[in-house]
């Protein structure tokens, strides 16, 4: 398999899952602007949304999407532990999650990084953002992980958003739990490994 990703970008959250679940792959940089990767073929033939992250599977077909991609790579190896099996209630959480952290973080988040983007709209963007935070550490209470004690597939996706937080300056603070979270995946040594491969560390 390989995965196209750009460094520190949402594919961050499918990498983190390829390496904690042990499986091998390649990876290749993408220029998002270009839209040429690092091998300086033309990533629309790849991808036509012209966006990471993008996995080549051993059959050759393409995936796409950070979440569907992240419970692909958990159902390869099950004993992983990265996701809840399917049809059970906790996959459904997990999927619940995977939603919410994509469409109520990363994207107010992740648009944060437009420079075209107003004062009042960025503005109005992190009070939303603070809004789904309190209610995210509300439900989380005093869970190591979003689903329990367990590390998933969904952990791995919050991580990588939260992490955007500081580059885009939107203070954590507030939430001292959520910044005890991101340190304990951070110091998770197959995540360390992505990071290192991806020169964010």
């Amino acid at each position: 398999m390989k995965l196209y990703y750009k460094a520190g970008a949402c594919s961050l959250s499918p990498h983190i899952a390829l390496r904690e679940a042990g499986i091998e792959f390649e990876m290749e940089a993408v220029d998002l602007q270009t839209k040429r990767t690092e091998s300086g073929a033309d990533f629309t033939q790849i991808n036509a949304k012209g966006y990471i992250p993008a996995l080549v599977l051993d059959n050759g077909k393409v995936l796409t999407e950070g979440a569907a991609i992240a419970q692909y790579i958990a159902d390869l190896k099950p004993e992983s532990g990265l996701a809840p099996a399917n049809g059970s209630e906790a996959r459904y959480q997990l999927q619940s999650w995977l939603s919410f952290i994509s469409t109520e973080l990363h994207k107010p988040m992740g648009s944060l990084f437009n420079p075209t983007q107003s004062e009042d709209w960025k503005a109005a963007a992190k009070t939303l953002l603070s809004k789904r935070l309190n209610w995210l550490v509300m439900e989380m209470g005093e869970r190591e992980y979003l689903l329990g004690e367990h590390f998933t597939v969904a952990d791995g996706y919050l991580f990588t958003v939260l992490g955007w937080a500081a580059p885009v300056g939107f203070s954590l603070e507030p939430w001292p739990s959520l910044q005890a979270y991101r340190a304990r995946i951070a110091a998770r040594p197959k995540v360390v490994e992505a990071l290192k491969a991806e020169g964010l560390i």
